[in-house]
């Protein structure tokens, strides 16, 4: 398997970076309580499991296959990772919680549906997001030794990833209650946008070399 280290850096960044999930798990945590956002965080996990087990029924025999399209998906792959780098270094702002934290202060029911909900919009989010696709078909290959056993190495690739979204998530949940000032901070925002997208054009420039 290729750099484990810098497909682990490349798998924290993509889970860091605010996008869908986040807004999700924050509206449902801020609306429902730490439950819902608990549930938020089950439903991404059960999302990327799905596209783990797409990757292991059909991706592993085509990238053995073909040595050629093994490398036009890490060429791919680097492309992304430096238009997804330039996308957050230019963005104006990573996410606005005013419009969450006005919900937040209106009547909250505690109660099984919005635990249902907030792990099928979870779910669904992740089932039905490119982004999430494109992760699995570009950037996991490019750390897979054609000579070992694909499938394995897939399995381990895509755990790695669920796992560190899963104590990201979770970190956040816990932090919601007590961070709305510092999430709110926009010269914060902007410096850790900036940084994170140096990091992963960097990452871009290194995988497509």
């Amino acid at each position: 398997m290729g750099s484990l280290l810098t497909y682990i850096s490349i798998a924290a960044m993509m889970v860091i970076i605010p996008g869908a999930d986040t807004m999700l798990l924050v509206k449902n945590t801020l609306r429902y309580g730490k439950k819902a956002g608990h549930y938020t965080v089950l439903g991404m996990a059960t999302g990327l499991s799905f596209w783990t087990l797409i990757a292991i029924l059909g991706l592993s025999v085509v990238i053995a296959k073909s040595v050629i399209l093994f490398n036009a998906i890490k060429y791919l792959g680097a492309a992304y990772l430096i238009y997804l780098g330039i996308k957050s270094f230019f963005a104006k702002s990573a996410f606005s919680l005013k419009e969450i934290q006005a919900q937040a202060n209106a009547p909250m029911e505690f109660s099984n549906r919005h635990n249902k909900e907030s792990f099928m919009q979870a779910l669904l989010s992740n089932v039905l997001n490119p982004k999430t696709v494109l992760v699995y078909i570009t950037i996991m290959p490019q750390f897979i030794n054609l000579k070992e056993n694909v499938n394995q190495q897939l399995i381990v690739l895509a755990l790695i990833l669920t796992l560190l979204a899963v104590l990201w998530f979770l970190f956040l949940v816990s932090l919601i209650d007590y961070a709305k000032k510092w999430l709110n901070n926009s010269k914060f925002q902007k410096a850790f946008q900036k940084s994170t997208g140096l990091l992963l054009v960097g990452f871009g420039i290194k995988t497509g070399i």
